[in-house]
């Protein structure tokens, strides 16, 4: 009787923990965090370079968009233009001294026929304004690597200084793990 006890204990021990382990694995999913190297870069008129420092919140679910969601924060001083005079230009142009944090927050992500879209609201030189970032995800399992693109008006923004372009287009490629 004494190890039929043990045997059912041990049973239903076993039963707990499988449920536990399958409940945690289906709870987390969707949660992503960014791998290096990823690549931030943008490109306008003559001005072209790339940011060095993201930071994102991603839990993204293919199977379960509704609930998906994006934040994303690039420290602005670390804009690189390639040259340190361009590299300053740009930086006074976007006052990244006073507005250090260029960030996206999505309000909703949604299937399109290329991919997908994310929805929300980007917020730099101090200015938030509607954006949709269009991307693609490469499932690999526990990993993946987003890769998106999306066009900035840069008078939308403020930044009006000499020599800034009309528009900069802006690319991701961001690599993921869970």
């Amino acid at each position: 009787m004494q190890s039929l006890k043990i045997k059912m204990t041990g049973k239903l021990f076993l039963a707990i923990l499988l449920l536990f382990v399958a409940f945690s694995a289906f709870t987390f999913a969707g949660d992503w965090k960014v791998k290096q190297p990823y690549e931030i870069k943008f490109s306008g008129g003559k001005v072209h370079g790339k940011m060095k420092s993201l930071q994102a919140d991603i839990h993204f679910d293919k199977n379960d968009l509704k609930s998906s969601k994006m934040t994303a924060t690039v420290d602005a001083r670390s804009l690189d233009a390639g040259f340190f005079i361009k590299t300053n230009h740009a930086k006074d142009a976007i006052d990244a001294d006073n507005y250090p944090n260029i960030t996206f927050t999505s309000a909703e992500i949604k299937k399109v026929a290329a991919g997908y879209e994310a929805v929300g609201k980007l917020t730099l030189k101090g200015v938030t304004r509607p954006m949709t970032i269009h991307f693609t995800f490469e499932d690999k399992g526990n990993e993946g690597v987003f890769k998106g693109t999306f066009t900035v008006v840069t008078k939308e923004f403020n930044i009006t200084r000499w020599g800034s372009p009309d528009e900069l287009t802006i690319s991701l490629l961001v690599p993921v793990t869970q």
